[in-house]
Order: structure tokens, then sequence, then C-alpha cells
């Protein structure tokens, strides 16, 4: 073989299920399609990603989380949920008690590009991981024997394992026949940092508003991320406007809950996707990050299942060269493969019907809205079992 282990996606699922494997004595490759300069210094793409105490427990075991700067590692204390234009809302308080002693918050938000430039800089120092930048991948197919690859420019590389990393997109996951349930929402999310004058007091908000969305992401005490979410038909009336009249907008929205606002940086939109695949294994194969569950953001799933995923599937194939056994066997990349399941389907699924509920804006589904809302404040048990999803 070419390779023990080859890895199809270069971002931050990819790179950080390479470096779970940094201290084997397995070989690993990398191949991704942006020039290698990308994966040095990913640029600002407007994503603000929330890390429960799990994630960010992980991240430290590998390396990743001590080389993002204190100061873009930012708080999010608590947690709210509004419904149309009521002041009431759905509340989760930071918690009392908290994995690693942060008791003080709910989880922490850090921007997308600085886990993907920390976890190619732990990766860059693997001795046992090879990375091919500016290649695309033409074809995939696996046997019992191995995985064979053909990139773009021709070469071939064999391996032991073959491990998706591509996006909810994903076009290795397709080429080795592996279904996948595609929600498409028919929304675009538009993000983009915003000052105020009001504090956010590191609070973090889900206003379901008729017709659209608004997430409010704390990160300093005044300056937040806005996620917008709004029908593919209207996303031009907000992708349209000057990117002060965006902020004004999202002002209006809020009634002037910040204050006065203004645009601190980029605007940035996304179709709005959600995926999970029907297995998360092959033959010889498996499935990490938004190739196996692309989630809605709602929840801030995304990214902490996906390094969930690396870690699950890590150990098992650590476990199994340990004892000689086959990397890519069937007994192996099953253990992962239920155990990844039993954790994001039924999420996966529950925040599809979740999203789909709150954002049906018809007569009596409003008035639910506002019950279900205020029936869940007041059922401790249900709301102690969404703070622990929400932190890890």
């Amino acid at each position: 073989m070419d390779t023990d282990i080859l890895i199809v996606g270069g971002g931050p699922a990819g790179l950080a299920f390479a470096r779970q494997l940094k201290d084997s004595r397995l070989r690993v490759t990398i191949i991704e399609k942006a020039p290698l300069e990308t994966l040095q210094n990913p640029p600002y793409d407007g994503r603000e990603i929330a890390l429960t105490h799990l994630s960010r427990e992980i991240m430290q075991r590998l390396g990743m989380w001590q080389r993002i700067p204190e100061n873009e590692i930012y708080r999010l204390r608590d947690a709210k949920v509004f419904n149309g234009t009521s002041d009431y809302t759905l509340h989760f308080p930071q918690p009392s008690k908290a994995r690693g002693g942060e008791a003080d918050r709910l989880g922490n938000l850090i921007s997308n590009h600085n886990i993907r430039r920390a976890a190619y800089e732990e990766v860059a120092e693997c001795e046992n991981v090879e990375l091919r930048c500016g290649v695309g991948v033409k074809s995939v197919e696996t046997n019992e024997n191995r995985a064979l690859v053909e990139l773009e420019n021709g070469d071939t590389i064999t391996a032991r394992l073959l491990i998706a990393a591509d996006s909810r997109f994903s076009q290795t996951r397709r080429q080795l026949g592996i279904a996948a349930d595609m929600h498409d929402f028919g929304r675009t999310v538009i993000v983009f940092r915003t000052k105020h004058t009001i504090s956010n007091q590191h609070t973090a908000s889900e206003c379901f508003f008729y017709g659209r969305t608004l997430a409010l992401l704390p990160l300093e005490e005044h300056l937040t991320n806005c996620v917008i979410t709004i029908t593919n038909t209207k996303a031009h009336e907000l992708l349209d406007l000057s990117p002060e009249a965006l902020t004004a907008e999202a002002q209006k929205m809020l009634n002037g809950r910040l204050g006065e606002m203004e645009i601190a940086g980029t605007v940035h939109h996304y179709p709005l996707v959600g995926a999970h695949a029907s297995t998360f294994v092959g033959t010889r194969c498996a499935l990490v990050g938004d190739a196996a569950v692309g989630m809605h953001p709602v929840t801030a799933h995304g990214w902490n299942l996906g390094l969930e995923s690396t870690e699950i599937l890590a150990k098992q194939v650590l476990q199994a060269d340990a004892k000689g056994k086959d990397i890519a066997s069937k007994d192996v990349l099953e253990m992962y493969n239920v155990k990844h399941q039993l954790h994001t389907r039924p999420l996966y699924h529950g925040t599809n019907a979740m999203v789909s509920f709150f954002t049906n804006d018809s007569a009596p589904a409003k008035l639910l809205r506002g019950a279900v809302l205020r029936v869940s404040n007041n059922l401790p048990p249900l709301k102690k079992l969404i703070s622990k999803q929400l932190t890890g």
C-alpha cells in the first residue's frame, strides 16, 4: 500500500482525524484540493463555532486549543430562545458545574478560520502525515483488499483505509455508494459581525421571527456575530442591501435590544442544507465530519459532532492496530458506525423537526410555538437534558 490511511479533505475534520493518529505507526496521507497557502492561512468566512466543554477537552488533547489566541476564544455564558415578537424567553442558564471546571459558561465561541489554522499547524508537525494540496480527487473505489483513489493529475494512491472528510456535499461519499438524507431547508444563511452600544451579556440568542430567524452569537461584550436565515426567494432583499443597511435591518429586527449597531467586517452567505449518511462506513472506508453529518446550525452541534466522530473512529483504529488487527475490518468500522449513529441520528432528525416547527408561520403554529416555549421553561428535566446536549 502507498499509505495506511488516506483522507479525502483537508478541512478541520480531516485534519483533526489525522492529528488523532500522531503518535501511532500508521502512515496517513491527506488529499486537499485547496492550495497549501489556504490551509496555512485560512480566510475568515463569517462562521463562529460554538464549542461544547467536551470539544474543548478534545481540542486540548490534540494541541489545537493551545494554538488559538486567548483573546479570540469567546465565552458563551447562557442562551435564550425568543418566539415571534414576544419578549418571553426559553432560558438556558450557565451551568452550576461543568466539565473542566468552566462553570461560568455553556461553552465557547471560536471563529472557524482559527480552528482550521490550529488543526493545520498541529498536523504540519506530525511526521507520519503527508499533505498533498492543490490537487482534487477524480474517483475512488474500495474492495476487500484495498482502497484506490485516482487524482485529477492522473496519480493513483492505494490505502488500507479510506476516510471521506470532504463536506456535507461529499463526492467521495457518493462515489462510495453511501446514501444520505439531504434536507434542503430552502433557506439562505447570512452572517456578519456587528458592534453595538448595549452589552450582549455574553448571551446567545435564537430569535424565531416570522419569515426569518436571527441568531446572536456573543463575541466580545460589544461585538456580536449575527446569523440571519431567510427563504431563498427573499434572500436578495437582504443581500442586495449595503452592509450598513443590513446592520440597520438587524437592529430593527431586535427592536434596539443591542442599542445602536454598526457593521464590523464582511458579509457572507451560504445555502442551508442538512445531511445525514445512512451509514458512516463501507468496505474499507468511513465518513467523518460533515461528510457523515451536516447539521442545521440552530443547535450548534455541527463541529462538535464532527470532532467527536474523529475521536470515536481514531480510538477504534488505534485499538485495532495495537492488537495487530486489520484497521479497516468490518467489525472495527461497524463499532464506530454504531456509536456515532446512536448519538447523531436523534439529534439530526430532532433538530430538523424543531426547526420546521419554529419556522411554521401559520396561525395555529404561532400559538403553539409560544406554548411550547412556556412548557419547556417549566419542565426542569427537559431543560437539563437540552443543556447537557448544549454543553457536551
